[in-house]
């Protein structure tokens, strides 16, 4: 059986790809404890220096396995999900994401907390939470009003308006759109290997220094949405949504 996620390194460069292509690379719980584990050690691993995370050429997530979700939700701040938030947003190396087509959900929310983004200009970046009874998770909350300013952030997150690579780009949610998954996946290892003939201390001290002014205010974001989100999972809209949607797909 093939591995969900697949853990490659060039060099310097770890490469996590999502490898659920007859899901969409949909996530499950499994899937969130191997990305969170993954990434832990790559923080502390003095043979990696950069990262990047992608699910392959065409699609980059379609979200939560919704079958997955409501069977095993998670119910506590420990819960696989949130834990893969925390490594994420304490990570102290660089993490690149390379984005192929669809980014819903919490793949989009990951990318408020990558240091690069590049993007398939046939991407489509969702957030429905809204439309499944949900809230916003991964300090979406607070991120996307200080990134777009409140009226912009407010359609992506109560309408649940969807983007493409190039609007993506134009409102910075990414920093480059290319023309097909091969190219956005080769910008993306060329960006990481620059980051390997910079000084490594200089580098990491810089990303702390960028991060470090909106950290507690994140880590307070993220635990109150992460209990709300736990509260809306119980909710009857929740699971009249969720139920629905997965009625659809199946």
């Amino acid at each position: 059986m093939n591995p969900v996620i697949l853990s490659t390194q060039s060099d310097a460069v770890l490469t996590l790809t999502l490898n659920r292509p007859d899901k969409l690379n949909a996530l499950s719980n499994s899937m969130y404890t191997r990305l969170a584990d993954l990434l832990l050690a790559a923080d502390e691993d003095p043979d990696v220096r950069a990262i990047i995370i992608t699910g392959g050429e065409q699609c980059f997530t379609s979200g939560n396995d919704l079958q997955d979700f409501l069977q095993h939700p998670p119910t506590h701040l420990g819960s696989p999900a949130f834990r893969l938030m925390q490594a994420v947003i304490h990570l102290e190396k660089p993490l690149i994401a390379a984005v192929c087509g669809a980014a819903i959900g919490i793949g989009t929310t990951l990318l408020l907390h990558c240091d690069q983004v590049l993007i398939t200009r046939n991407a489509k970046l969702r957030m429905p939470f809204v439309h499944l009874g949900l809230c916003p998770e991964f300090g979406a909350s607070l991120l996307l009003p200080r990134l777009l300013g409140h009226a912009r952030a407010a359609r992506l997150l109560l309408w649940g308006d969807a983007l493409d690579g190039t609007q993506a780009v134009a409102l910075g949610l990414a920093n480059e759109v290319l023309d097909d998954g091969e190219q956005c996946l080769a910008a993306a290892q060329h960006m990481a290997e620059r980051l390997l003939a910079l000084p490594n201390e200089a580098l990491l001290q810089t990303k702390r220094l960028l991060k470090q002014p909106v950290m507690k205010e994140l880590e307070d974001t993220l635990r109150r949405e992460n209990l709300l989100f736990i509260e809306r999972l119980n909710s009857h809209e929740a699971k009249t949504a969720l139920n629905a949607m997965l009625q659809r797909i199946q």
